[in-house]
């Protein structure tokens, strides 16, 4: 029988839940208060693959800049960090400010410390406001919000997902831009709307951990 530790314990902004940091022998989740799991720190494929493959496509990886939307336990940061050059600049838009202090503490070590790297910009608030105030900024932008466009924690998140949110995330690309989405799985009615924005969509199934593990979908689009 496992036994879990309850590290902390962090409220969502805009709503009545909380994310939970729970520790065991060699690993560490988050869960809603009282509910589902969101991350696994031994689970993370499809986290890696979201960072790698959107760096992956750029043209100029030494002088990107990079957005990630969504800090949980780092490793979308990490693989983006991993994937551009010395010169590039990764911004990571966290919405909970417990989440930064839990990857700069125990959570830091399972994803490589990808907050101490000096490529590395903080933003705690909503991603949606960072991307309304930039135009024509990064170079990528990956986000892993929520469960995707079906979210959990916080209805806010739908706009994301809508067609005024993706209009809104490409106008804050700079030409050639990669914008790239998470989900815990597929979703044709966002890949629709993608395609009804002029993008060009590739969908990619990756398992969250090796070849085990859920089956998560990531979409790549490029205008």
């Amino acid at each position: 029988m496992r036994h879990w530790i309850l590290l902390d314990e962090a409220p969502i902004p805009g709503t009545d839940n909380a994310l939970a940091l729970y520790q065991g022998k060699d690993d560490f989740f988050i869960r809603l208060k009282g509910g589902q799991e969101l991350m696994n720190s031994r689970k993370h494929g499809s986290e890696d693959a979201l960072g790698a493959l959107s760096c992956e496509r750029l043209k100029h990886p030494d002088s990107a800049r990079v957005l990630i939307g969504g800090l949980g336990m780092g490793f979308t940061l990490a693989a983006a960090l991993a994937a551009v050059g010395p010169g590039a600049e990764v911004t990571v838009a966290e919405l909970i400010a417990e989440v930064v202090e839990w990857n700069r503490g125990p959570l830091g070590e399972r994803s490589g410390r990808p907050l101490d790297d000096p490529r590395t910009r903080v933003y705690i608030g909503d991603v949606a406001k960072l991307l309304r105030r930039s135009r024509q900024h990064f170079d990528v932008i990956a986000l892993d919000v929520d469960n995707g466009p079906e979210g959990l924690t916080r209805d806010s998140n739908d706009w994301l997902y809508s067609l005024a949110g993706i209009a809104v995330a490409q106008q804050a690309l700079r030409p050639g831009g990669i914008l790239a989405y998470w989900s815990a799985g597929p979703d044709r009615d966002f890949s629709d709307a993608l395609r009804c924005c002029g993008l060009e969509v590739e969908e990619v199934t990756v398992r969250a951990h090796g070849n085990k593990g859920a089956r998560h979908t990531l979409w790549m689009a490029q205008s």
